[in-house]
């Protein structure tokens, strides 16, 4: 288990920074008439969807500044976009990477909304947010919806080890989906691994993946 875990830690920062510009570079894509157009998450255009991951880059920096989980949920929502949602997304990214830079903030326990996790958890949580919303934004605006293959990988292949010990996860046989949307329907069983792993987060993927 100690291996394991050791595994899962093991270069986050830049496997944070490797999800950010796969982000990024959907976001850099987005034409002015796309913004309000639906996405995956029906709850959210694609503008709400940009704030969504800009916010929550920002309320990570703040939980590593001693912030709390209810702060980070009532900030959830506010505008982090102002009139430059791409340079505003960028600064959200470079912040998160030099808190969680910080000497001793990957082992700093967090007061995360779904309970205490150590830095490193709460990064392996941003990165897989960050990984699965691309796809989101993506699939919104019709570009290449093909993730990372390294990451949908070491996600796929942790994702129980990311959401430990958390009373909500996208694993979770009994969870009241507030966070996670349901796994929807049965995959065939030639599923491809990006496939499998958007299908237990609560997408809907295309068969050519």
């Amino acid at each position: 288990m100690l291996v394991r875990m050791v595994i899962l830690f093991d270069g986050l920062i830049d496997r944070f920074l490797l999800t950010s510009s796969g982000f990024e570079k959907m976001l850099r894509a987005v034409q002015s008439e796309q913004w309000t157009w639906p996405t995956p998450c029906t709850e959210w255009t694609v503008r709400q969807l940009v704030n969504h991951v800009t916010r929550g880059n920002l309320n990570y920096v703040r939980l590593l500044h001693g912030g709390d989980g209810a702060g980070f949920l009532r900030l959830r929502d506010a505008d982090a976009l102002g009139t430059d949602p791409t340079c505003a997304y960028t600064r959200s990214v470079q912040e998160c990477a030099r808190a969680f830079g910080r000497a001793g903030a990957l082992q700093q326990v967090l007061d995360y909304p779904l309970g205490p996790v150590t830095g490193q958890q709460a990064l392996a949580v941003r990165i897989t947010d960050t990984t699965v919303h691309t796809w989101d934004l993506a699939r919104a605006v019709g570009l290449d919806d093909t993730l990372d293959p390294s990451l949908v990988a070491w996600i796929d292949e942790h994702l129980d080890d990311i959401y430990q010990g958390l009373p909500e996860t996208p694993t979770a046989v009994e969870t009241t989906h507030r966070f996670f949307a349901v796994p929807p329907g049965v995959l065939d069983h030639d599923a491809s691994q990006q496939m499998r792993l958007l299908h237990r987060m609560g997408r809907t993927p295309r068969r050519d993946h």
